[in-house]
């Protein structure tokens, strides 16, 4: 049964609610159910991305959850925030930015008044969701309180600038232990909408230079001395596209078995994968890896 931290004010649209709402699946639970189920765990808080209602990020990062492999001591958090396309996708990321940084403000503030018993926090995104995490961990390491550690960070197709964990972001990658990264030549969506939202939100709220790279296409600069694991590229035969990362519907079969990593640019597609959202299916494998 999946937990979700809820901070939409509204089911589609809206920006960030006043109080964060907790749920296991739809089910409404207090702050005290939380924190009994993290109190000496790993707390593994995962977002979608742009263009994502309360209804699509609950099946994605629920569904999402039963292809994972991880060790009994996790505990999986969906994180629900208003990234949803007001005009058309590019241009509205100017302003959706603006709500993912909102997003992980708040995120961070609820984190540091109520997960003090964690053992440790652990992040995962996908698309401009790697900007509610890094947001979230940036105003965590610079809040000078006392949290637990932070280890592990997995950013997917990542619709924010190549350089961030260099830039704007820096003081987050450094909080964190371990950082990977996947990215494709194949998407489209940061190959186009990307450059052009970028552009706006650099003109608009933030950037510069105006234009930029996305992290989920071309990946980081370098490693950043080691910090970022090396790997990121996905192979260019399996054809991963943006939406590629989250399932859409339930898994159908087993979970592929770790540990699994990122193979050569030119490995073709495994010959047994051949199932509907196989990789959502690798790329859940991936992120239970981390945790071996």
């Amino acid at each position: 049964m999946t937990w979700f931290l809820d901070l939409r004010a509204l089911p589609q649209g809206g920006g960030v609610a006043d109080e964060v709402q907790i749920f296991q699946q739809a089910n409404r639970r207090s702050a005290d159910d939380l924190l009994a189920a993290v109190a000496g765990q790993d707390v593994l808080f995962v977002t979608h991305g742009f263009n994502v209602d309360r209804a699509q990020g609950r099946q994605a990062l629920g569904n999402w959850e039963s292809w994972q492999s991880l060790p009994p001591s996790v505990v999986y958090i969906g994180v629900l925030w208003p990234g949803d396309s007001v005009w058309l996708p590019g241009i509205d990321y100017a302003i959706e930015g603006n709500e993912a940084i909102a997003t992980g403000d708040h995120l961070a503030d609820f984190i540091l008044d109520k997960f003090q018993i964690a053992t440790s926090l652990n992040f995962a995104s996908h698309s401009l969701g790697a900007r509610v995490v890094l947001q979230t961990i940036q105003k965590i390491a610079e809040s000078g309180r006392r949290h637990p550690p932070i280890r592990r960070l997995l950013l997917m197709a990542g619709a924010i600038d190549d350089t961030c964990l260099s830039g704007e972001y820096a003081r987050a990658a450094q909080a964190v232990a371990d950082i990977s990264v996947l990215a494709s030549y194949h998407d489209a969506v940061l190959a186009l909408a990307f450059p052009l939202g970028n552009l706006a939100a650099g003109v608009f709220t933030r950037g510069c230079p105006y234009w930029h790279a996305a992290l989920g296409r071309e990946g980081p600069p370098s490693t950043l001395g080691g910090k970022v694991s090396a790997g990121w590229q996905i192979p260019n035969p399996w054809d991963y596209g943006h939406g590629d990362y989250l399932p859409q519907q339930p898994p159908a079969v087993a979970a592929l078995p770790c540990p699994q990593y990122v193979p050569p640019l030119t490995t073709p597609v495994p010959t047994n994968w051949a199932f509907a959202e196989w990789r959502a299916a690798w790329s859940a494998a991936i992120l239970s890896t981390r945790y071996r």
